[in-house]
């Protein structure tokens, strides 16, 4: 069967868009070699040759048949099999709302072109199935909105309301891009995110040292990224968290003003620098490329600077010591801390100066307590420094060469000062800013055992 609809729906294959007429207004079918007329909307009424047409009821068209749809009018007329409509639009015109009564010579043909009973039928069934098509439930991928009651002309709406739903293959081949890429991006984290390898000591999944005193972590690494990154807790808690044992607190332990100017473990501590970089030794070099004249980042509204003078030596400017020697909890975490020489350089004697308080802290911390052999200098019989070390002479005391001997420890010139026997203490060149100033002074391994004499020899110390 075939058809032809009527309205102000953009693919009707007659489009009236105007207010008076609806989406789907009416239907022109063919049945038997005859075209008929039928009338689909409840809020506008169809007039055919002036006489109303009842809803769902249709009317046989005939050549010369004028119909009425709101402000238009269809002539139609028939060449041969065909049905040819053409329409017409008149401002203001508008269909009587009681209809106009045909001439009574006319009543005869009027009542012919009723349609019989099984074609009225069968074009109602067609037509209501067509209707419930169009008007499907609405969706949310299909967001139709139903007309809204009263009449049209004062609630009419465009067409642009009536849109097409998404396909389904655009969610399809939505979900396949996004998870190719998430499959992608989770590969390819790794490398995406660090610069290089983590270290090896952050690789390892077996403790670094052989007894739980020594550890500096609670657990290994095994080379896992959520231990150090997450989403819910930021990573200077996670290194602080995991740093803490019974020879090593990392939260607590540190220079009071880096503390109190928020400087972190990440600060000092890189990591992504590839398998052979050592995290605990970055810190070194940290002191220096954060403490220069350059720097002019401002910490606790304190700037920093370039600390003696570029260089170390010994620390006396115009007779007056610049030192200002350990604090009290760095002397306490001291290996030999409870040396009689140790104990009594910890407090200021009645009769002493500031310099000569700070004198003799100075060299209780390195006469005959450090050895000589291995950077070079010259130390009495047991292998200890001596006055001797630094000053090559004492009236007037040599105060030029220890310049060049503190540097030999406290710098990498001679690239021989082992740590803990793991590597050397720090790159060539390089200052060793962490030998005098203590970040963690309760790490035991920070005082390089290496490095100091025996314990029994420093309770020789001479005045």
């Amino acid at each position: 069967m075939q058809a032809l609809t009527i309205g102000r729906q953009i693919d009707c294959e007659i489009l009236l868009n105007h207010p008076s007429v609806s989406r789907l207004h009416a239907g022109i079918n063919e049945a038997d070699g005859r075209f008929y007329l039928i009338n689909l909307s409840m809020s506008h009424p169809i007039t055919l040759n002036g006489k109303l047409l009842d809803l769902n009821q249709p009317e046989e068209l005939a050549d010369g048949d004028v119909a009425q749809l709101g402000s238009f009018f269809l002539l139609i007329s028939r060449v041969g099999d065909a049905l040819k409509v053409h329409a017409t639009y008149q401002v203001a015109a508008n269909i009587a709302e009681g209809g106009e009564e045909l001439p009574q010579e006319h009543s005869s043909d009027a009542e012919s072109n009723v349609a019989s009973p099984k074609v009225a039928d069968a074009l109602k069934e067609f037509w209501n199935k067509r209707s419930r098509d169009k008007m499907a439930r609405p969706s949310p991928l299909h967001p139709e909105r139903p007309a809204r009651p009263g009449k049209a002309q004062f609630n009419w709406s465009p067409t642009r309301d009536l849109v097409r739903p998404w396909r389904s293959s655009v969610f399809i081949w939505a979900l396949i891009v996004i998870g190719a890429i998430s499959a992608t991006a989770a590969f390819w984290y790794a490398k995406a995110f660090s610069p290089a390898p983590i270290s090896q000591v952050h690789e390892r999944s077996s403790p670094i040292e052989a007894t739980p005193a020594g550890s500096v972590a609670k657990q290994p690494n095994s080379g896992s990224c959520t231990n150090c990154h997450s989403v819910s807790v930021g990573m200077e808690s996670n290194c602080a968290s995991c740093h803490q044992t019974s020879t090593f607190v990392s939260a607590t332990s540190g220079i009071p003003r880096h503390l109190e100017a928020g400087i972190g473990c990440v600060s000092c501590h890189d990591e992504h620098q590839g398998a052979d970089f050592q995290p605990s030794e970055s810190a070194v070099t940290a002191c220096a490329a954060c403490h220069n004249d350059a720097n002019k980042k401002l910490y606790s509204g304190h700037g920093v600077f370039t600390p003696h003078g570029g260089t170390f030596g010994y620390p006396v400017v115009s007779g007056r010591w610049k030192w200002r020697g350990l604090d009290d909890e760095a002397w306490k975490r001291k290996p030999d801390a409870e040396t009689d020489a140790l104990k009594q350089a910890r407090e200021r004697q009645p009769a002493e100066t500031e310099d000569q308080w700070r004198s003799r802290q100075f060299h209780v911390l390195h006469l005959y307590r450090v050895r000589v052999s291995e950077v070079g200098l010259q130390g009495n019989a047991e292998g200890e420094m001596s006055c001797s070390s630094c000053h090559k002479s004492f009236d007037p005391i040599d105060r030029a060469t220890p310049v060049t001997t503190c540097a030999r420890c406290h710098y990498g010139d001679s690239g021989q000062v082992a740590r803990s026997g793991t590597g050397l203490l720090i790159e060539k060149g390089s200052p060793n800013c962490s030998s005098c100033h203590i970040q963690h002074a309760s790490q035991p391994r920070h005082w390089n055992p290496k490095l100091l004499a025996s314990l029994s020899a420093n309770n020789r110390l001479r005045e």
